[in-house]
């Protein structure tokens, strides 16, 4: 095998790494995919087939010990975006209709929602702030 064969097979690699890189999302393979590009232009300069291993190896081994632990701190990093009524929990909420351990009516959220008291024994009057405590159904429980 000459060196224009040797480039090739290292692209055919490359390309071979980066399937499984999308299938599964695992970008450990992408990585390796780029040590094969990098093992691919050694051997297009001329470099012997240890060069080329050495270079995929080192390059691969390099992007997976620097790589994936600042993606894996960016990845524990990222704000969780609450959505649906999970957004509504601990949100403040103003009593329209007296809210009892039975009924009432609330404004969540620029909406008007039926509202429960989370102890049955308490009750808001209209005008009052509450708080969110959870959503059953389509009732808020407030306290």
């Amino acid at each position: 095998m000459d060196d224009i064969d040797a480039w090739v097979w290292w692209l055919i690699g490359a390309v071979g790494l980066g399937i499984p890189l999308v299938l599964t999302a695992m970008p450990e393979f992408g990585m390796f995919a780029v040590g094969a590009v990098a093992a691919a232009v050694t051997a297009a300069v001329g470099g012997g087939a240890v060069a080329q291993v050495l270079v995929f190896a080192t390059v691969s081994v390099a992007l997976i010990a620097v790589i994936r632990p600042i993606a894996n701190r960016h990845r524990d990093q990222r704000p969780q975006h609450r959505s649906g009524i999970d957004a509504l929990k601990g949100r403040s909420a103003v009593v329209l209709e007296r809210v009892d351990g039975t009924d009432g009516r609330i404004k969540l959220a620029g909406e008007v929602w039926s509202a429960r008291t989370l102890d049955a024994d308490s009750s808001f009057e209209p005008g009052q702030s509450v708080d969110v405590v959870e959503i059953d159904g389509a009732t808020a429980v407030v306290m």
